[in-house]
């Protein structure tokens, strides 16, 4: 009798301690939780913040996203010796996010980061730094995405031409536009282009995913300011004088200095307002030969709605009317422009080089 009194409490006791053990490992379990630093950071493309996972090294998270991230990208997770870790870049989109972290059979955990927006313009130019590609990638995706979208309008029927594309500014427009807009099935049905070329996307943000949302072009003079946001600086429309004054900037009036998705600029004469522009393609991506070309719409004239016309650089510098010839001769020329979102700005690229 009394054995077996003995053996129940031996059991009894291995019971309580099997259940304290238990327990303690529930609770060594439970020891899960996520902190992101630092909790605010600029939207502009670049800033990084770093999120942290603690947990055991057998307990590889899952993290994810939620909320307005568009642009936002996580690095790779990799554990340390606090926990796991994962960088978070920004992307140019104000608000906060949710950083959420998932191991399998525990609740999950979150986390929250506010991105503050860029409110600079390093180049006081009106544009603002978070619209720049700073990295030399993203430059070179837009000026390919660019030239290619405004070449191939000259091979496309009027009717199968966007409605918009009415004369010089409007391919400008739209060839720039969507030269930044996400290139998917949809997108290049909706655009009928006969083929979706294989070119690398702006990766830094997509139109019109920005704080300036569809209005991407600058109206007024002046460096850019966060009221400039709402108070009518930046519009969805600019003609050709307002592209070349200020989303544009001079690099030279000698044409060697030209790089492909550079513009040409010229007022017709000293006396009037009339601006008119093409683009400047480099070599042909639709039909690929030696030679170098330029692309435009001429604009309506009376009765007449005008065309596109791509001449190769050597028929413009030779064309028939003098005023059309981009030489420093030629007082109409008013030079070569290039796109401020291409423009340098010395921190970014120091800080961000590839």
């Amino acid at each position: 009798m009394i054995g077996r009194n003995i053996l129940a409490g031996i059991l009894i006791v291995a019971a309580v301690a099997g259940a304290v053990f238990s327990l303690s490992v529930q609770k060594v379990r439970a020891r899960l939780a996520a902190e992101v630093e630092p909790a605010e950071i600029v939207a502009d493309g670049y800033q990084e913040a770093v999120l942290t996972v603690s947990g055991p090294e057998k307990e590889r998270p899952t993290v994810t996203l939620l909320g307005n991230a568009l642009g936002v990208k996580l690095g790779r997770i990799s554990w340390a010796e606090v926990g796991w870790k994962v960088k978070v870049r920004s992307g140019v989109q104000t608000g906060s996010i949710t950083l959420q972290a998932v191991v399998d059979g525990r609740p999950p955990v979150e986390a929250r980061l506010r991105l503050k927006l860029d409110e600079g313009d390093l180049a006081g130019d009106g544009t603002p730094d978070f619209l720049r590609l700073d990295e030399q990638r993203d430059q070179e995706a837009f000026r390919r995405w660019f030239t290619f979208l405004a070449e191939v309008q000259f091979f496309m029927a009027p009717k199968s031409r966007p409605a918009e594309i009415k004369d010089c500014s409007s391919l400008i427009r739209y060839a720039y536009r969507e030269a930044l807009r996400e290139h998917g099935g949809d997108w290049a049905e909706a655009a009928r282009l006969p083929v979706l070329p294989a070119l690398s996307p702006v990766s830094k943000y997509n139109y019109p995913h920005t704080p300036l949302e569809a209005d991407l072009f600058r109206v007024k003079p002046g460096p850019f300011r966060a009221v400039d946001l709402k108070n009518g600086s930046y519009l969805q429309f600019a003609d050709a004088e307002t592209l070349w004054r200020y989303n544009t900037h001079p690099v030279g009036r000698e044409l060697r200095r030209a790089l492909p998705g550079d513009m040409l600029f010229f007022r017709r004469s000293a006396e009037q307002t009339s601006f008119h522009s093409m683009i400047y393609l480099g070599r042909s991506q639709v039909q690929p030969d030696r030679r170098e070309y330029v692309v435009y719409h001429t604009g309506p004239d009376g009765d007449d709605p005008g065309r596109m016309k791509r001449l190769t650089v050597e028929e413009l510098l030779n064309y028939p009317q003098p005023g059309w010839r981009p030489v420093r001769e030629n007082r109409a020329f008013l030079g070569i422009g290039r796109w401020n979102i291409l423009k340098p700005t010395t921190v970014h690229n120091q800080g961000h080089a590839n």
